[in-house]
């Protein structure tokens, strides 16, 4: 697990550190001839021989991750154009160019005619097929993909695979990856993330590098953002599931159906071999109809008639639940469990099972997988800034929830982790911290706000990750949305607002009482915030852990993660790492051409 407070790598040190040891070359009319194949029409200068001679083994979007004998891919975004540091590429090793036709006025204004240069019209689209055949990726190389997207729950959705994954591969000692919002791992080999989904070129060369290191299944979290900019081009899932659909990223997609239909492009055919679909409302319906394939259905709340699974009998166990898995055709029934707390967490536990219960996998192992599922545990892994327990007295939690609706999951859940008397009414209160990211979709703040005085006592609004915007306003837009509530509602919640955000941590712990919760919300796993560009170091897990420690309560011991301070040392896993991308860090004068040249920030997706 990736070390609370430890070094965030650029997209170019990711791309550095995430390649194999070995590639074998290929020719640039080879990758020409299988854009052509792919549906692209490329334009390969200069033409003859020198062509066919010019061979490629890596491929980059970054000039500051370039190596010898690397393909270049320039793209255009709204910012900057990646063939204007064509020079800088080339210098670090890059033996041709993809680019669209703007790019190669750029390259040959640059370099003239000494470099091959394949010009395509859309070359996001082209980077993933042309970075598999560079990496040797098709359907049949490995490993086993395992793609799942939607609003809420990607991220522990992903790690419960993974969790399940590693039981059923263990005995051939084989390990499973992640390629995720916190972290991307190669068996032994993390480092936390740079976005949801890496670039397209970088998700190939993973793919190569997890087949090296014995990798032969991985959990990937597939963002709309990663839909929409094509980095999963060239990949194919074994089996994709569908989480849920909210509110969220409509400053991308402008409306919750141009948001549902980037989700629903995982779920074709051509891209993916079984999609399983959480149907628990009509989104989820919605879905199940869109895809094509062979498509597995799954209701994880009520029991609607036409489905294929469902999730009954949960009852509490422990800090979460046991519950049972239902198959209405066979009638076949396995009872398992989550260690985490929330009735979301089941839907999230109950997801992975049936994904991997319809894996290729699943045609030879299956009744290992029931086995594990019933007897080993699976879902019990911790996933840091998910329902993150930090102290049981008062109960103390930190989780990434962002938007409405996760905000009314999370709250569901503290609810039940309050303290009850004999009748079962509550006896304790929730005392809640929240913000909301800056140039992100301002509508939905107010309705952020209102929820948190309805489902919580105590209220403190405070800042999140302001990015660009006056982060005062963005507390005035939750405070205005509370303020209406507890007005119209006639509620007594106490709502008030402070920054910055360490000390609404060290406020909402000064006002808690053994019997009540404390629930820290919208940051999770993140170690800093963004103001205007500036990171301002802050770890959520660590400020309420000490604030916890000043107020006499005794926090619980974190396995798997070390708290830091905030401003202490990175952790040794992302020092190892950051050491191997040593050399992508020598661009430093430029900002992340990646970035820069898509337009495109890293997403916040729960």
């Amino acid at each position: 697990m990736v070390t609370p407070g430890a070094k965030e790598l650029t997209a170019a040190e990711q791309d550095s550190v995430f390649r194999p040891v070995q590639t074998a070359a290929v020719a640039v009319q080879e990758i020409a001839r299988g854009l052509r194949a792919a549906g692209h029409e490329p334009a390969v200068t200069p033409v003859g021989t020198s062509v066919e001679e010019t061979t490629v083994s890596g491929a980059a979007m970054a000039p500051q991750a370039i190596g010898p004998g690397d393909l270049y891919v320039a793209v255009s975004g709204a910012r900057a154009h990646g063939a204007d540091f064509v020079a800088e590429a080339v210098a670090r090793g890059a033996v041709a160019v993809l680019t669209d036709v703007a790019g190669v006025e750029k390259v040959r204004a640059a370099l003239g005619y000494g470099i091959p240069v394949i010009e395509v019209e859309r070359v996001r689209e082209a980077a993933g097929p042309a970075a598999a055949l560079i990496y040797r990726n098709d359907e049949a190389s490995g490993p086993a993909l395992f793609g799942v997207t939607g609003t809420n729950g990607k991220t522990t959705t992903t790690y419960f695979l993974r969790a399940l994954l590693s039981e059923l591969i263990a005995p051939r000692n084989e390990s499973a990856g992640l390629i995720g919002t916190i972290e991307i791992s190669a068996g032994q080999r993390r480092i936390p993330a740079k976005m949801t989904t890496p670039e397209a070129v970088q998700l190939h060369g993973l793919m190569a590098l997890f087949r090296e290191r014995g990798v032969s299944a991985a959990a990937m979290e597939v963002s709309s953002h990663a839909i929409s900019y094509r980095r999963i081009a060239g990949l194919y899932f074994d089996v994709a599931g569908f989480t849920n659909l909210t509110q969220d990223h409509l400053d991308l997609h402008g409306s919750m159906e141009e948001y549902f239909d980037a989700k629903a492009e995982l779920f074709g055919r051509s891209r993916t071999r079984v999609s399983v679909v959480t149907v628990d409302d009509s989104w989820g319906y919605r879905m199940a109809a869109a895809a094509t394939g062979e498509v597995v259905t799954l209701a994880t709340q009520g029991q609607p008639a036409e489905v294929d699974w469902e999730v009954l009998d949960v009852v509490p166990e422990g800090l979460g639940s046991a519950f049972t898995l239902h198959h209405l055709r066979s009638g076949e029934r396995i009872r398992t469990r989550v260690g985490l707390p929330g009735d979301f967490n089941v839907s999230n536990a109950a997801l992975a099972a049936v994904m991997i219960l319809h894996s290729s996998a699943a045609q030879s192992q299956r009744q290992e997988i029931v086995r594990i599922l019933e007897e080993e545990d699976p879902f019990s892994v911790s996933v840091p800034g998910r329902m993150q327990v930090i102290a049981t007295s008062p109960a103390a939690i930190v989780d990434f929830a962002h938007n409405p609706d996760a905000m009314i999951r999370t709250l569901e859940a503290a609810a039940r982790a309050r303290a009850h008397d004999e009748n079962g009414d509550p006896t304790g209160r929730i005392v809640l911290v929240i913000g909301a990211a800056g140039d992100r979709d301002r509508s939905k703040r107010p309705t952020m706000g209102a929820i948190a005085v309805r489902m919580a006592d105590h209220v403190i609004i405070s800042d999140d990750d302001p990015h660009g915007e006056d982060p005062s306003r963005i507390r005035r837009e939750l405070m205005e949305g509370g303020r209406e509530a507890i007005a119209s509602g006639g509620l007594t919640t106490q709502l008030e607002e402070i920054s910055p955000r360490e000390e609404a941590i060290e406020r909402a712990v000064s006002l808690a009482t053994a019997a009540d919760t404390v629930l820290i919300a919208g940051r999770g796993h993140e170690v800093h915030q963004d103001f205007a560009g500036v990171h301002h170091p802050i770890d959520d897990r660590a400020e309420l852990a000490a604030a916890l420690r000043r107020h006499g309560f005794t926090p619980q011991e974190l396995h798997d993660t070390t708290i830091e301070a905030t401003g202490g040392t990175q952790g040794d896993t992302a020092q190892g790492e950051t050491a191997q991308a040593g050399a992508a860090q020598t661009g430093a004068a430029h900002a992340d051409t990646a970035q820069v040249a898509a337009g495109d920030e890293p997403e916040r997706t729960p």
